[in-house]
């Protein structure tokens, strides 16, 4: 039977504790911080202009989709009642519950370099000190809307979805009209990058999975690509053979041997609420 992930403001008090005390579990085993590994190593090897897997590319969202399903196996095997839930963005802004004390844990403060002090996730618990990361701070950080940068709208992710093309040539940061790339955030509206950028601290950089709320970004990502999907049928995943440093339908996705193809259809695995 396929999972169900739910919006996180629809999860009941007991949900929300299960999810936080899974990702704790999966962190205190050490099972946590490869996660973080991947996501750092996958990063640093994209390139505009040579191998781009996991960002720059079509395959940045069935390569994060797969990522989430392997994250999302880790915190079954501590709880088999966690799925993970997701964050829309363009209804849950800076005073939304997911930054209460018993869940993401609130903004960081400015005095201590942005280090968020209260909630599961501080680094004063004890439980969360970040030894695999990308920059040189061992504690979660957050500087929410720095800037006077703004979480997107409705409206703007209502005119990506709008696009009919998955993706186009040169398959980069570079590509004009392509959902993929709107949708990623190098062009158009600038949807999920200008997120991580929003939270700003950990999210900035390719350590970003330190920073639990992360994975209910990406969750809405996937989501997003989802109903993109059930509006275009049509319209699968480009390229389908002969590029150079792109991956191709049919190709893996380093470092597991599934292709673009084995995620076009996830229904088996999990449905969103």
């Amino acid at each position: 039977m396929a999972l169900i992930r739910k919006n996180q403001a629809n999860l009941t008090a007991a949900e929300r504790s299960s999810f936080v005390n899974a990702v704790l579990a999966l962190k205190a085993s050490g099972r946590y911080d490869p996660f973080v590994r991947l996501h750092i190593d996958r990063g640093n090897g994209d390139s505009d202009f040579s191998t781009r897997i996991g960002h720059r590319s079509p395959s940045f969202l069935p390569w994060h989709r797969k990522y989430l399903i392997e994250f999302e196996t880790a915190l079954q095997s501590v709880d088999p009642s966690v799925t993970l839930p997701y964050w829309d963005w363009t209804t849950a802004g800076s005073t939304s519950s997911l930054w209460a004390n018993d869940f993401m844990g609130p903004n960081g403060t400015s005095t201590t370099n942005w280090r968020v002090n209260v909630g599961p996730f501080a680094f004063s618990t004890g439980n969360w000190t970040l030894t695999v990361r990308s920059d040189s701070a061992n504690f979660l950080r957050r500087n929410i809307g720095a800037g006077g940068l703004r979480l997107p709208t409705a409206a703007e992710v209502t005119s990506v979805l709008g696009l009919t093309t998955y993706d186009t040539s040169p398959w980069n940061s570079t590509s004009t009209n392509s959902f993929r790339n709107y949708l990623e955030g190098f062009r158009g509206p600038n949807l999920h990058n200008r997120v991580h950028n929003w939270i700003n601290g950990t999210m900035a950089g390719f350590g970003s999975p330190n920073d639990p709320v992360f994975w209910l970004h990406h969750c809405n990502v996937d989501r997003l690509w989802s109903q993109w999907q059930a509006r275009n049928p049509g319209g699968t995943y480009v390229p389908a053979a002969g590029t150079v440093d792109v991956v191709d339908i049919d190709e893996a996705m380093n470092p597991w041997p599934t292709t673009p193809r084995d995620m076009l259809n996830h229904s088996s695995v999990y449905t969103y609420q």
